[in-house]
């Protein structure tokens, strides 16, 4: 079939028809106003030929006056991608002649460097892409333009909005033309610019109905023509839209704060990591005395904060409270959510349930014992603390007699988390947080933040930092096959090494005691170091090519907990001798921050080693199950829930549709660059109604996180895994966990987009005395690999030369 009616085609035609076909023949099943025409088939285009007789015939069905002739590929017009613009329309075609070779460039525009571009970007295969082309009687608009049926902006979908102008709705989508743009609530709107109040009407009325009948919020592109008949031209999802939070059920807004970007991870959680990571995260929250529901928006951990910023009590420490983990954007969402009357104060107790329980005051009696004690014998404490980090690690072995699925399940399932050690891991922790954090308050007007991060640089007893030196050593041993490391691609070598093809560098030994980390590493469908160490070999290819001893991070490293100590004396002498009762408060905390402060990635550590078995025994299950024809292949099961799995083995449930499908949504969102600090439940973007910081000209404007001042050309990473930075480049990244933090040996700077001064990325970055910006807006984006920059850690500043 060569050539089609518009008005045969259905949605099941995509392959056939293209996206943009496809959509166009849903409208008029569905009775819309839609010009007729006709599309020539991706047969066509298969054979390379256009059938002519075949579309002069319906040409002059038509009636042979003016048409456009519109590209409709097969992978257009999805619901993760637009391909808005990419491939080509052409406007006012009259004649056998010109339609023919209006045709052959739409057949042409498929492989245009944009269009190309787009698809490599969204991982779309080139070989699978094929290009029909449809051909539609040419509306003449009086007025015509898009229609969003949620906002693009700011994501609400109460709102809709449209972009309009006269003539050709081409101005509008080119951006060729100054355009009226309406944003259309409940509001009746005045007759102002190129549309009148009933035409706005309509085309609301048109928005509810398509998105109604397609699912989802829709990009309607229309026009006007001069007997005021409103033409639908296309209709598609909006791509760029985050997800909406589900469906509360209650009458007011509510409000989500992303947790992810807590432990540097915006990338989306698996189904089975999800499952695991709400009720863990639940259950610290309740531990504490807080009531927070865990919610999955769009793969990502999001916190419901609304019954917290409801409370009389809860409210009124909220914003600082998120100081140390969610950092200074989420301080500013949570500050313009509060003074929102929508979230005015409800009562007392909302966020507790009442009258603290019995449980929370025994948590904040050994709270209270265990931080004073960690406090007072910090040598004591940490000792504690790694004996426990060792128990955890040798209870977290499964038990030798687990044989079957059933067995390898039940282990999964009914593991206890609590062994008693968390409290010798915890209280360390917080003692260490808290001394570091308190003494910025106390030295206000004697020292500036930033020279209190200066004494908290070259911090020891950090596991994470004790895991870059470690690899920096097996590094420094490579020897003989320094030129094999360099040379060879990180999957390459990462193969051969399971293989045991790989001559022997140290790595076995570095793997069994890091080998259970990784990127994303809290989610447990995320493969460890050990499974793939792709991104291990990829870091100790970036530390062989730095060349000068002393930029080594051993040295670096030395050279920074040398200098924290040396501010930390002056610091002290000069606060004692101002204000002599805080500067001997400030003076005890720093020196318990330095040792104590370093311990807060040991906590995370060591409850990697439950995760790793875990993983380790759904991933046999996952064996089984694909041995049986249940699964696809074995990892499947991370597509999955506890719960599900537990259908699957006992009752042989399949579920493979559902994992392919989850698949495909994975898929979709690991593009996905950007990620809400917090949505509320009408899909809204806090950030985006905040009201804009002036930055001037070639300066971007972040947090300072750790001092220094450096410049050098920029590296943009999205992936450690296979990072190729040289030394003295600048790291910027959307965000980063301890996963990154070799990466940090090489960089002279860190820029993110995300985080807090006393998270991962800062934290390591202090460590190793390089500056630190966080919390700059669409850095990755407004920064170039090879651009020279200047990163000011203590202005908080970069500066783009």
């Amino acid at each position: 079939m060569h050539v089609i009616a518009l008005s045969e085609v259905t949605a099941a035609m995509t392959a056939l028809v293209g996206g943009k076909a496809a959509g166009l023949g849903e409208l008029i099943r569905h009775g819309e106003q839609v010009p007729d025409g006709f599309c020539v088939t991706t047969e066509a285009h298969r054979l390379g030929v256009v059938p002519v007789a075949e579309v002069v015939a319906a040409y002059e069905r038509l009636g042979a006056g003016p048409v456009a002739v519109r590209s409709s590929a097969t992978a257009e017009d999805l619901p993760d991608a637009s391909f808005a613009g990419q491939q080509d329309t052409v406007l006012d075609v009259t004649g056998t002649a010109e339609l023919i070779a209006a045709i052959e460039t739409c057949w042409g525009s498929l492989h245009s460097d944009r269009a190309t571009a787009y698809r490599d970007a969204r991982g779309i295969d080139h070989d699978t892409v094929w290009m029909a082309v449809v051909v539609q009687r040419m509306v003449t608009p009086t007025v015509a333009g898009v229609l969003f049926t949620a906002n693009p902006l700011t994501g609400r979908r109460d709102e809709m909005a449209v972009d309009a102008a006269p003539g050709l709705g081409t101005t509008v989508v080119d951006g060729a033309a100054t355009v009226d743009h309406y944003v259309l609530d409940e509001v009746t709107h005045d007759d102002t610019g190129c549309l009148t109040s009933g035409q706005l009407a309509r085309l609301r009325a048109a928005g509810e109905r398509l998105q109604t009948r397609f699912g989802g919020p829709q990009d309607v592109e229309w026009a006007i023509d001069a007997d005021d008949v409103l033409w639908l031209l296309q209709s598609r999802p909006i791509t760029s839209l985050f997800p909406a939070p589900p469906p509360s059920g209650k009458p007011l807004p509510r409000v989500y704060l992303e947790f992810g970007h807590v432990q540097g991870m915006l990338q989306p959680v698996t189904p089975m990591g999800m499952s695991t990571l709400r009720a863990q995260i639940a259950a610290m929250l309740a531990a504490l005395g807080v009531r927070v529901e865990i919610v999955d928006i769009g793969g990502r951990l999001y916190g419901d904060l609304t019954d917290l910023a409801r409370d009389r009590s809860s409210r009124k420490r909220l914003v600082k409270l998120l100081a140390v983990d969610f950092g200074p954007r989420a301080q500013a969402v949570m500050q313009h959510v509060l003074a929102d009357p929508r979230f005015a104060p409800t009562g007392g107790g909302a966020a507790r349930g009442g009258a603290p329980e019995a449980a929370s005051l025994r948590t904040a009696g050994r709270a209270v014992v265990g931080i004073l004690r960690a406090l007072a014998r910090p040598d004591a404490a940490r000792t504690r603390m790694f004996a426990a980090v060792e128990q955890l690690r040798v209870r977290s072995a499964a038990p030798a007699d687990l044989r079957t699925t059933a067995d390898r399940l039940r282990f999964v399932q009914e593991r206890d988390g609590d062994d008693g050690s968390a409290d010798a891991i915890m209280w360390p922790i917080v003692a260490g947080m808290l001394a570091a954090a308190l003494p910025t308050a106390l030295l206000k007007g004697v020292a500036g933040p930033d020279e209190v991060h200066a004494v908290l640089g070259g911090m020891p007893h950090n596991v994470t930092i004790e895991m870059d030196l470690a690899l920096w050593r097996l590094a420094q041993g490579a020897g003989e096959h320094r030129q094999l490391l360099l040379d060879t691609p990180p999957a390459e070598l990462a193969a051969r090494y399971l293989r045991g093809a790989l001559p022997d560098i140290g790595l076995t030994a570095f793997l069994n005691d890091y080998g259970h980390r990784g990127v994303a590493e809290v989610d447990l469908g995320v493969p460890r170091w050990a499974e793939d160490p792709t991104p291990v070999f990829a870091a100790v290819a970036n530390y062989l090519r730095v060349t000068d001893p002393q930029q080594g991070p051993d040295k670096r490293f030395e050279r920074s907990a040398a200098a924290a100590e040396t501010a930390l004396r002056e610091l002290v002498t000069r606060a004692r001798r101002r204000r002599p009762v805080r500067g001997r408060l400030a003076g005890f905390l720093l020196r318990r921050a330095r040792s104590l402060a370093g311990l807060r990635e040991a906590g995370k550590f060591a409850g990697l080693y439950p995760l790793r078995e875990t993983r380790r025994q759904l991933l046999l299950i996952g064996e089984d199950l694909h041995g049986s024809g249940l699964l696809n292949q074995p990892d499947d099961i991370m597509f999955l829930t506890l719960d599900e799995v537990h259908t699957v083995v006992h009752q042989g449930v399949d579920l493979r549709g559902t994992v392919t499908a989850r698949r495909a949504v994975h898929r979709r969102e690991l593009r996905r660059t950007t990620v809400p600090v917090a949505l509320l439940s009408d899909g809204t973007d806090v950030e985006t109604v905040l009201p804009g910081t002036p930055a001037d000209d070639g300066t971007l404007a972040g947090v300072g996180a750790s001092a220094g001042r450096v410049t050098g050309p920029a590296r943009v990473v999205h992936d450690p895994g296979t990072a190729h930075i040289e030394p003295g480049e600048v790291l910027v990244a959307a965000t980063t966990d301890p996963g990154w933090t070799p990466l940090f040996l090489t960089a002279a700077a860190l820029v993110t987009e995300t985080g807090a001064i006393m998270a991962h990325g800062p934290t390591v970055a202090r460590e190793y005395g390089i500056p630190a910006v966080i919390c700059v807006p669409d850095a990755t984006r407004a920064i170039s690999t090879g651009q020279l920059v200047t990163v000011d850690g203590a202005a908080g500043t970069i500066t783009l030369h």
